[in-house]
């Protein structure tokens, strides 16, 4: 049965997040899954007088590629790709796997090399001259991962991303405004006591015009300022596809000194030392979807959740100050709904999830 809402989320991506101008070409980056979905955007594109450009994935496939081609060639862009990272006009990818695992076979190295491959259209995200959103078309592997049916996922879907944005974004935009006016944060929780500043730094406000779901406000924090300790004990972080259970990072002077895992350590401290940013934090994020209440092993939501905190090894957002360089950004999510508190400057800003301002 057609699902009404595919409408309403291509709609809200192709003309809030997009905002797709006449003439532009728009790079669509999805798998077979999400036909409907895309369908329907690229009809809107259309209607906007602009070129929808359909890139079909099979990730299976690209795996074997990366598996079997020569390191070299894997790290160096081919022309055609090269030539799309430079001359596309917005960037449109919509996660629908079929398998949520496939690739994680891949060593560490390759991958390295496949980012490194990618450095044009990462150099233009970070920046922020290139129009793009990420976004879920829901899947059995999706649902699966999220421990819920196909029937609940899909609604949790939308729950979270057909909301009134501009409302969100007021609310945001109220916090942030006083995270703006700080010099330092500090977060503490179950195994955390960190200090990092965010001295001069100001926030981008999420709401609901890049990623979908949006619903947080981020900072690239000062690059050699953190201290302490930090704890992800709550939910594994999840990168490329692995699972890594109980990461635990100790700053000094900025950077990661120590660093343990309960599982898939070993891909941790390859990661972290996949280049010399990767060491550093590019990203602390505070997440206020009202939509998003629990945990789905997909951090494209997970990072969204109402109380919780974010923080990204590595690659930070020139366009907001940062100037921490990496081909790693990896976003490890905190949650502070149980005993956690974030202050700035001293004082307590927010208790157990709940806003104190």
């Amino acid at each position: 049965m057609h699902d009404s809402r595919i409408q309403e989320y291509a709609r809200l991506l192709v003309q809030r997040c997009l905002d797709v101008q006449p003439g532009w070409q728009v790079v669509i980056s999805t798998s077979p899954l999400a036909r409907e979905l895309v369908h329907a955007a690229v009809t809107q594109i259309a209607e906007r007088g602009a070129y929808a450009l359909v890139r079909m994935n099979y990730s299976d496939i690209s795996s074997a590629w990366l598996k079997a081609a020569p390191l070299e060639l894997i790290q160096t862009p081919a022309y055609l790709d090269e030539e799309q990272f430079k001359r596309m006009d917005a960037y449109f990818v919509i996660a629908a796997p079929e398998n949520t695992r496939e690739g994680t076979d891949i060593p560490p190295e390759r991958m390295r090399a496949f980012r490194e491959s990618r450095k044009t259209y990462i150099e233009r995200v970070l920046n922020w001259n290139l129009t793009w959103v990420g976004c879920n078309f829901p899947t059995p592997a999706l649902a699966q991962d999220a421990g819920m049916t196909l029937e609940q996922y899909t609604d949790f879907l939308y729950g979270a991303c057909l909301l009134d944005w501009d409302a969100v974004g007021k609310s945001m935009r109220q916090r942030a405004d006083r995270f703006d006016a700080a010099d330092e944060v500090h977060l503490v929780g179950d195994g955390t006591d960190l200090r990092f500043s965010i001295k001069g730094r100001v926030a981008k406000i999420d709401d609901g015009r890049v990623n979908m779901p949006g619903g947080e406000f981020f900072y690239s924090p000062v690059e050699d300022s953190a201290e302490g300790v930090i704890t992800f004990g709550e939910y594994p972080a999840i990168y490329l596809g692995r699972v890594v259970e109980g990461v635990r990072l100790e700053f000094s002077h900025g950077r990661v000194v120590n660093a343990s895992a309960k599982s898939e350590e070993e891909f941790l401290l390859a990661t972290l030392d996949s280049d010399v940013g990767a060491r550093y934090l590019g990203e602390l994020g505070v997440g206020c979807n009202p939509g998003i209440q629990r945990h789905m092993r997909d951090v494209l939501y997970d990072e969204k959740i109402n109380g919780t905190i974010h923080l990204a090894l590595g690659a930070g957002f020139p366009f907001i100050g940062g100037k921490n360089e990496s081909s790693v950004h990896w976003d490890m999510v905190k949650n502070l709904r149980a005993g956690g508190k974030i202050l700035l400057d001293g004082q307590v800003v927010q208790e157990n999830g709940t806003w104190l301002i």
